[in-house]
């Protein structure tokens, strides 16, 4: 598919076919909100599943952790993995315990991964993972010293396939069940971003900044995050 990606077996959803999409603009639109995923990889047989921030650019993803951690040598080899991620939107009441569900967001990526060691690429790499997520701080920051760029393992996965499952309803109840006096509908679920807290060793005067102000107190999360990609993210 030119804009979206052609599911086979592994990827096609399958429960509830309805609710998939394959289309690039929402597969993005869900992970762009999303800034952690779940990694599912097999080590000598032992399967795994590590939660761990990622970002996105363009039809590839990255993540980054411990250059002696497991997962981090493992995919630094090259791996074929699942990258999963799963916003839930809300709470979904029905009359009956069968039909209680939740309203969602998830997506299902698979793709081989390759390390990223190039240095000159890593450093540029992990600086736009800073500016994803954090606008206008990385030239405030001291610069990452080779001990720390050496510590510190990237990881690169081209999106093969993908589906989205996105539920987004009311109730539905049998035939009759809405004679039942019983509270039915949605309850909203969010996470919620709270007033920023200085480090104990702030020096007064120095503000929060303006660059971070999409992060306000009160916000959502998603909204937040889904908001900063880049232009050259898409």
């Amino acid at each position: 598919m030119e804009d979206g990606f052609t599911p086979s077996p592994r990827s096609r959803v399958k429960r509830f076919g309805e609710f998939g999409h394959y289309d690039r603009k929402t597969l993005f639109s869900v992970l762009d909100a999303a800034m952690f995923a779940t990694i599912g990889y097999v080590i000598d047989g032992q399967a795994y599943a590590t939660p761990t921030i990622f970002w996105r650019e363009g039809a590839t993803l990255h993540w980054h952790g411990s250059s002696a951690s497991r997962m981090i040598r493992a995919h630094g080899e090259g791996q074929d993995v699942c990258v999963t991620v799963m916003l839930v939107d809300g709470l979904v009441l029905a009359r009956s315990p069968f039909n209680h569900s939740i309203n969602y967001r998830s997506v299902m990526a698979f793709g081989r991964t390759r390390p990223v060691t190039d240095r000159a690429a890593k450093v540029a790499i992990l600086d736009r993972f800073v500016r994803r997520y954090f606008p206008g701080r990385l030239e405030t920051l001291r610069q990452t010293t080779e001990q720390e760029l050496k510590a510190t393992g990237l990881i690169a996965m081209e999106i093969e396939e993908a589906s989205a499952k996105i539920a987004a309803s009311g109730p539905t109840d049998e035939p009759g069940d809405s004679d039942y006096d019983c509270w039915a509908g949605i309850i909203p679920l969010a996470q919620i971003l709270g007033s920023a807290i200085p480090a104990d060793d702030l020096r007064p005067g120095i503000a929060f900044p303006r660059s971070l102000e999409p992060y306000g107190d009160g916000r959502r999360l998603d909204g937040v995050v889904g908001a900063l990609v880049p232009a050259n993210g898409s």
